[in-house]
């Protein structure tokens, strides 16, 4: 009998209905963490208004936590990359601009401000949210401010883990206490941080 051949083995369409399903249970753990908060999200609402089963759900991540994580990694891929071109001035007030709009509007910045809470008081969300969101994230940021400081694009005056907080910290401070970033901070921030100074 002849070995069947790789696409019989492969269940139809079978990876586009989980993609899909995986999807929905995402969006529905944005939404429903917008309306409840993160007291009132459960598995058993996502699988609801997913449409999906619980066991799905539970097959794929080990908690709400984890759903949320996927989320956060997901949508600030796409709504504020951390930019991998030629560093600039202009390029890093775009990122902080992304930034400060993520938090501002978007459902999935909820998300993140939601696991800088949750982390202070569960020391295993703590751990979870620096090893596969901040970490990576912060990797990436420093690699950028090292690539511009190599090629003159700036000069700051402190290292790169410094002056990645010094420039996110107030952005951060500013939605987790609900106040509105005022139009100069951005500009002001980058102005004192990474512009070289002039002799």
């Amino acid at each position: 009998m002849p070995a069947a051949s790789p696409q019989s083995r492969r269940p139809r369409s079978g990876n586009r209905r989980d993609e899909s399903a995986r999807q929905a249970v995402l969006h529905a753990a944005d939404d429903l963490l917008v309306e409840h908060g993160f007291s009132g999200l459960t598995i058993e609402a996502i699988a609801r208004h997913a449409g999906v089963a619980k066991q799905t759900i539970y097959r794929w991540w080990p908690s709400k936590v984890d759903i949320l994580l996927d989320t956060l990694i997901e949508d600030s891929e796409k709504r504020f990359p951390v930019p991998t071109g030629r560093p600039t001035v202009e390029s890093v007030r775009g990122y902080l601009r992304g930034f400060e709009r993520f938090l501002a509007d978007d459902p999935a910045g909820k998300v993140l401000l939601t696991l800088i809470a949750q982390s202070q008081h569960d020391a295993a969300t703590a751990k979870d949210f620096r090893e596969r969101y901040l970490g990576p994230r912060r990797d990436q940021e420093r690699a950028l401010l090292a690539r511009g400081i190599e090629a003159g694009a700036f000069a700051p005056e402190l290292g790169p883990d410094a002056t990645m907080d010094a420039l996110v910290g107030p952005i951060v401070y500013c939605a987790l206490t609900g106040a509105t970033v005022p139009g100069d901070l951005v500009d002001t921030l980058i102005e004192r941080l990474l512009r070289p100074r002039q002799n």
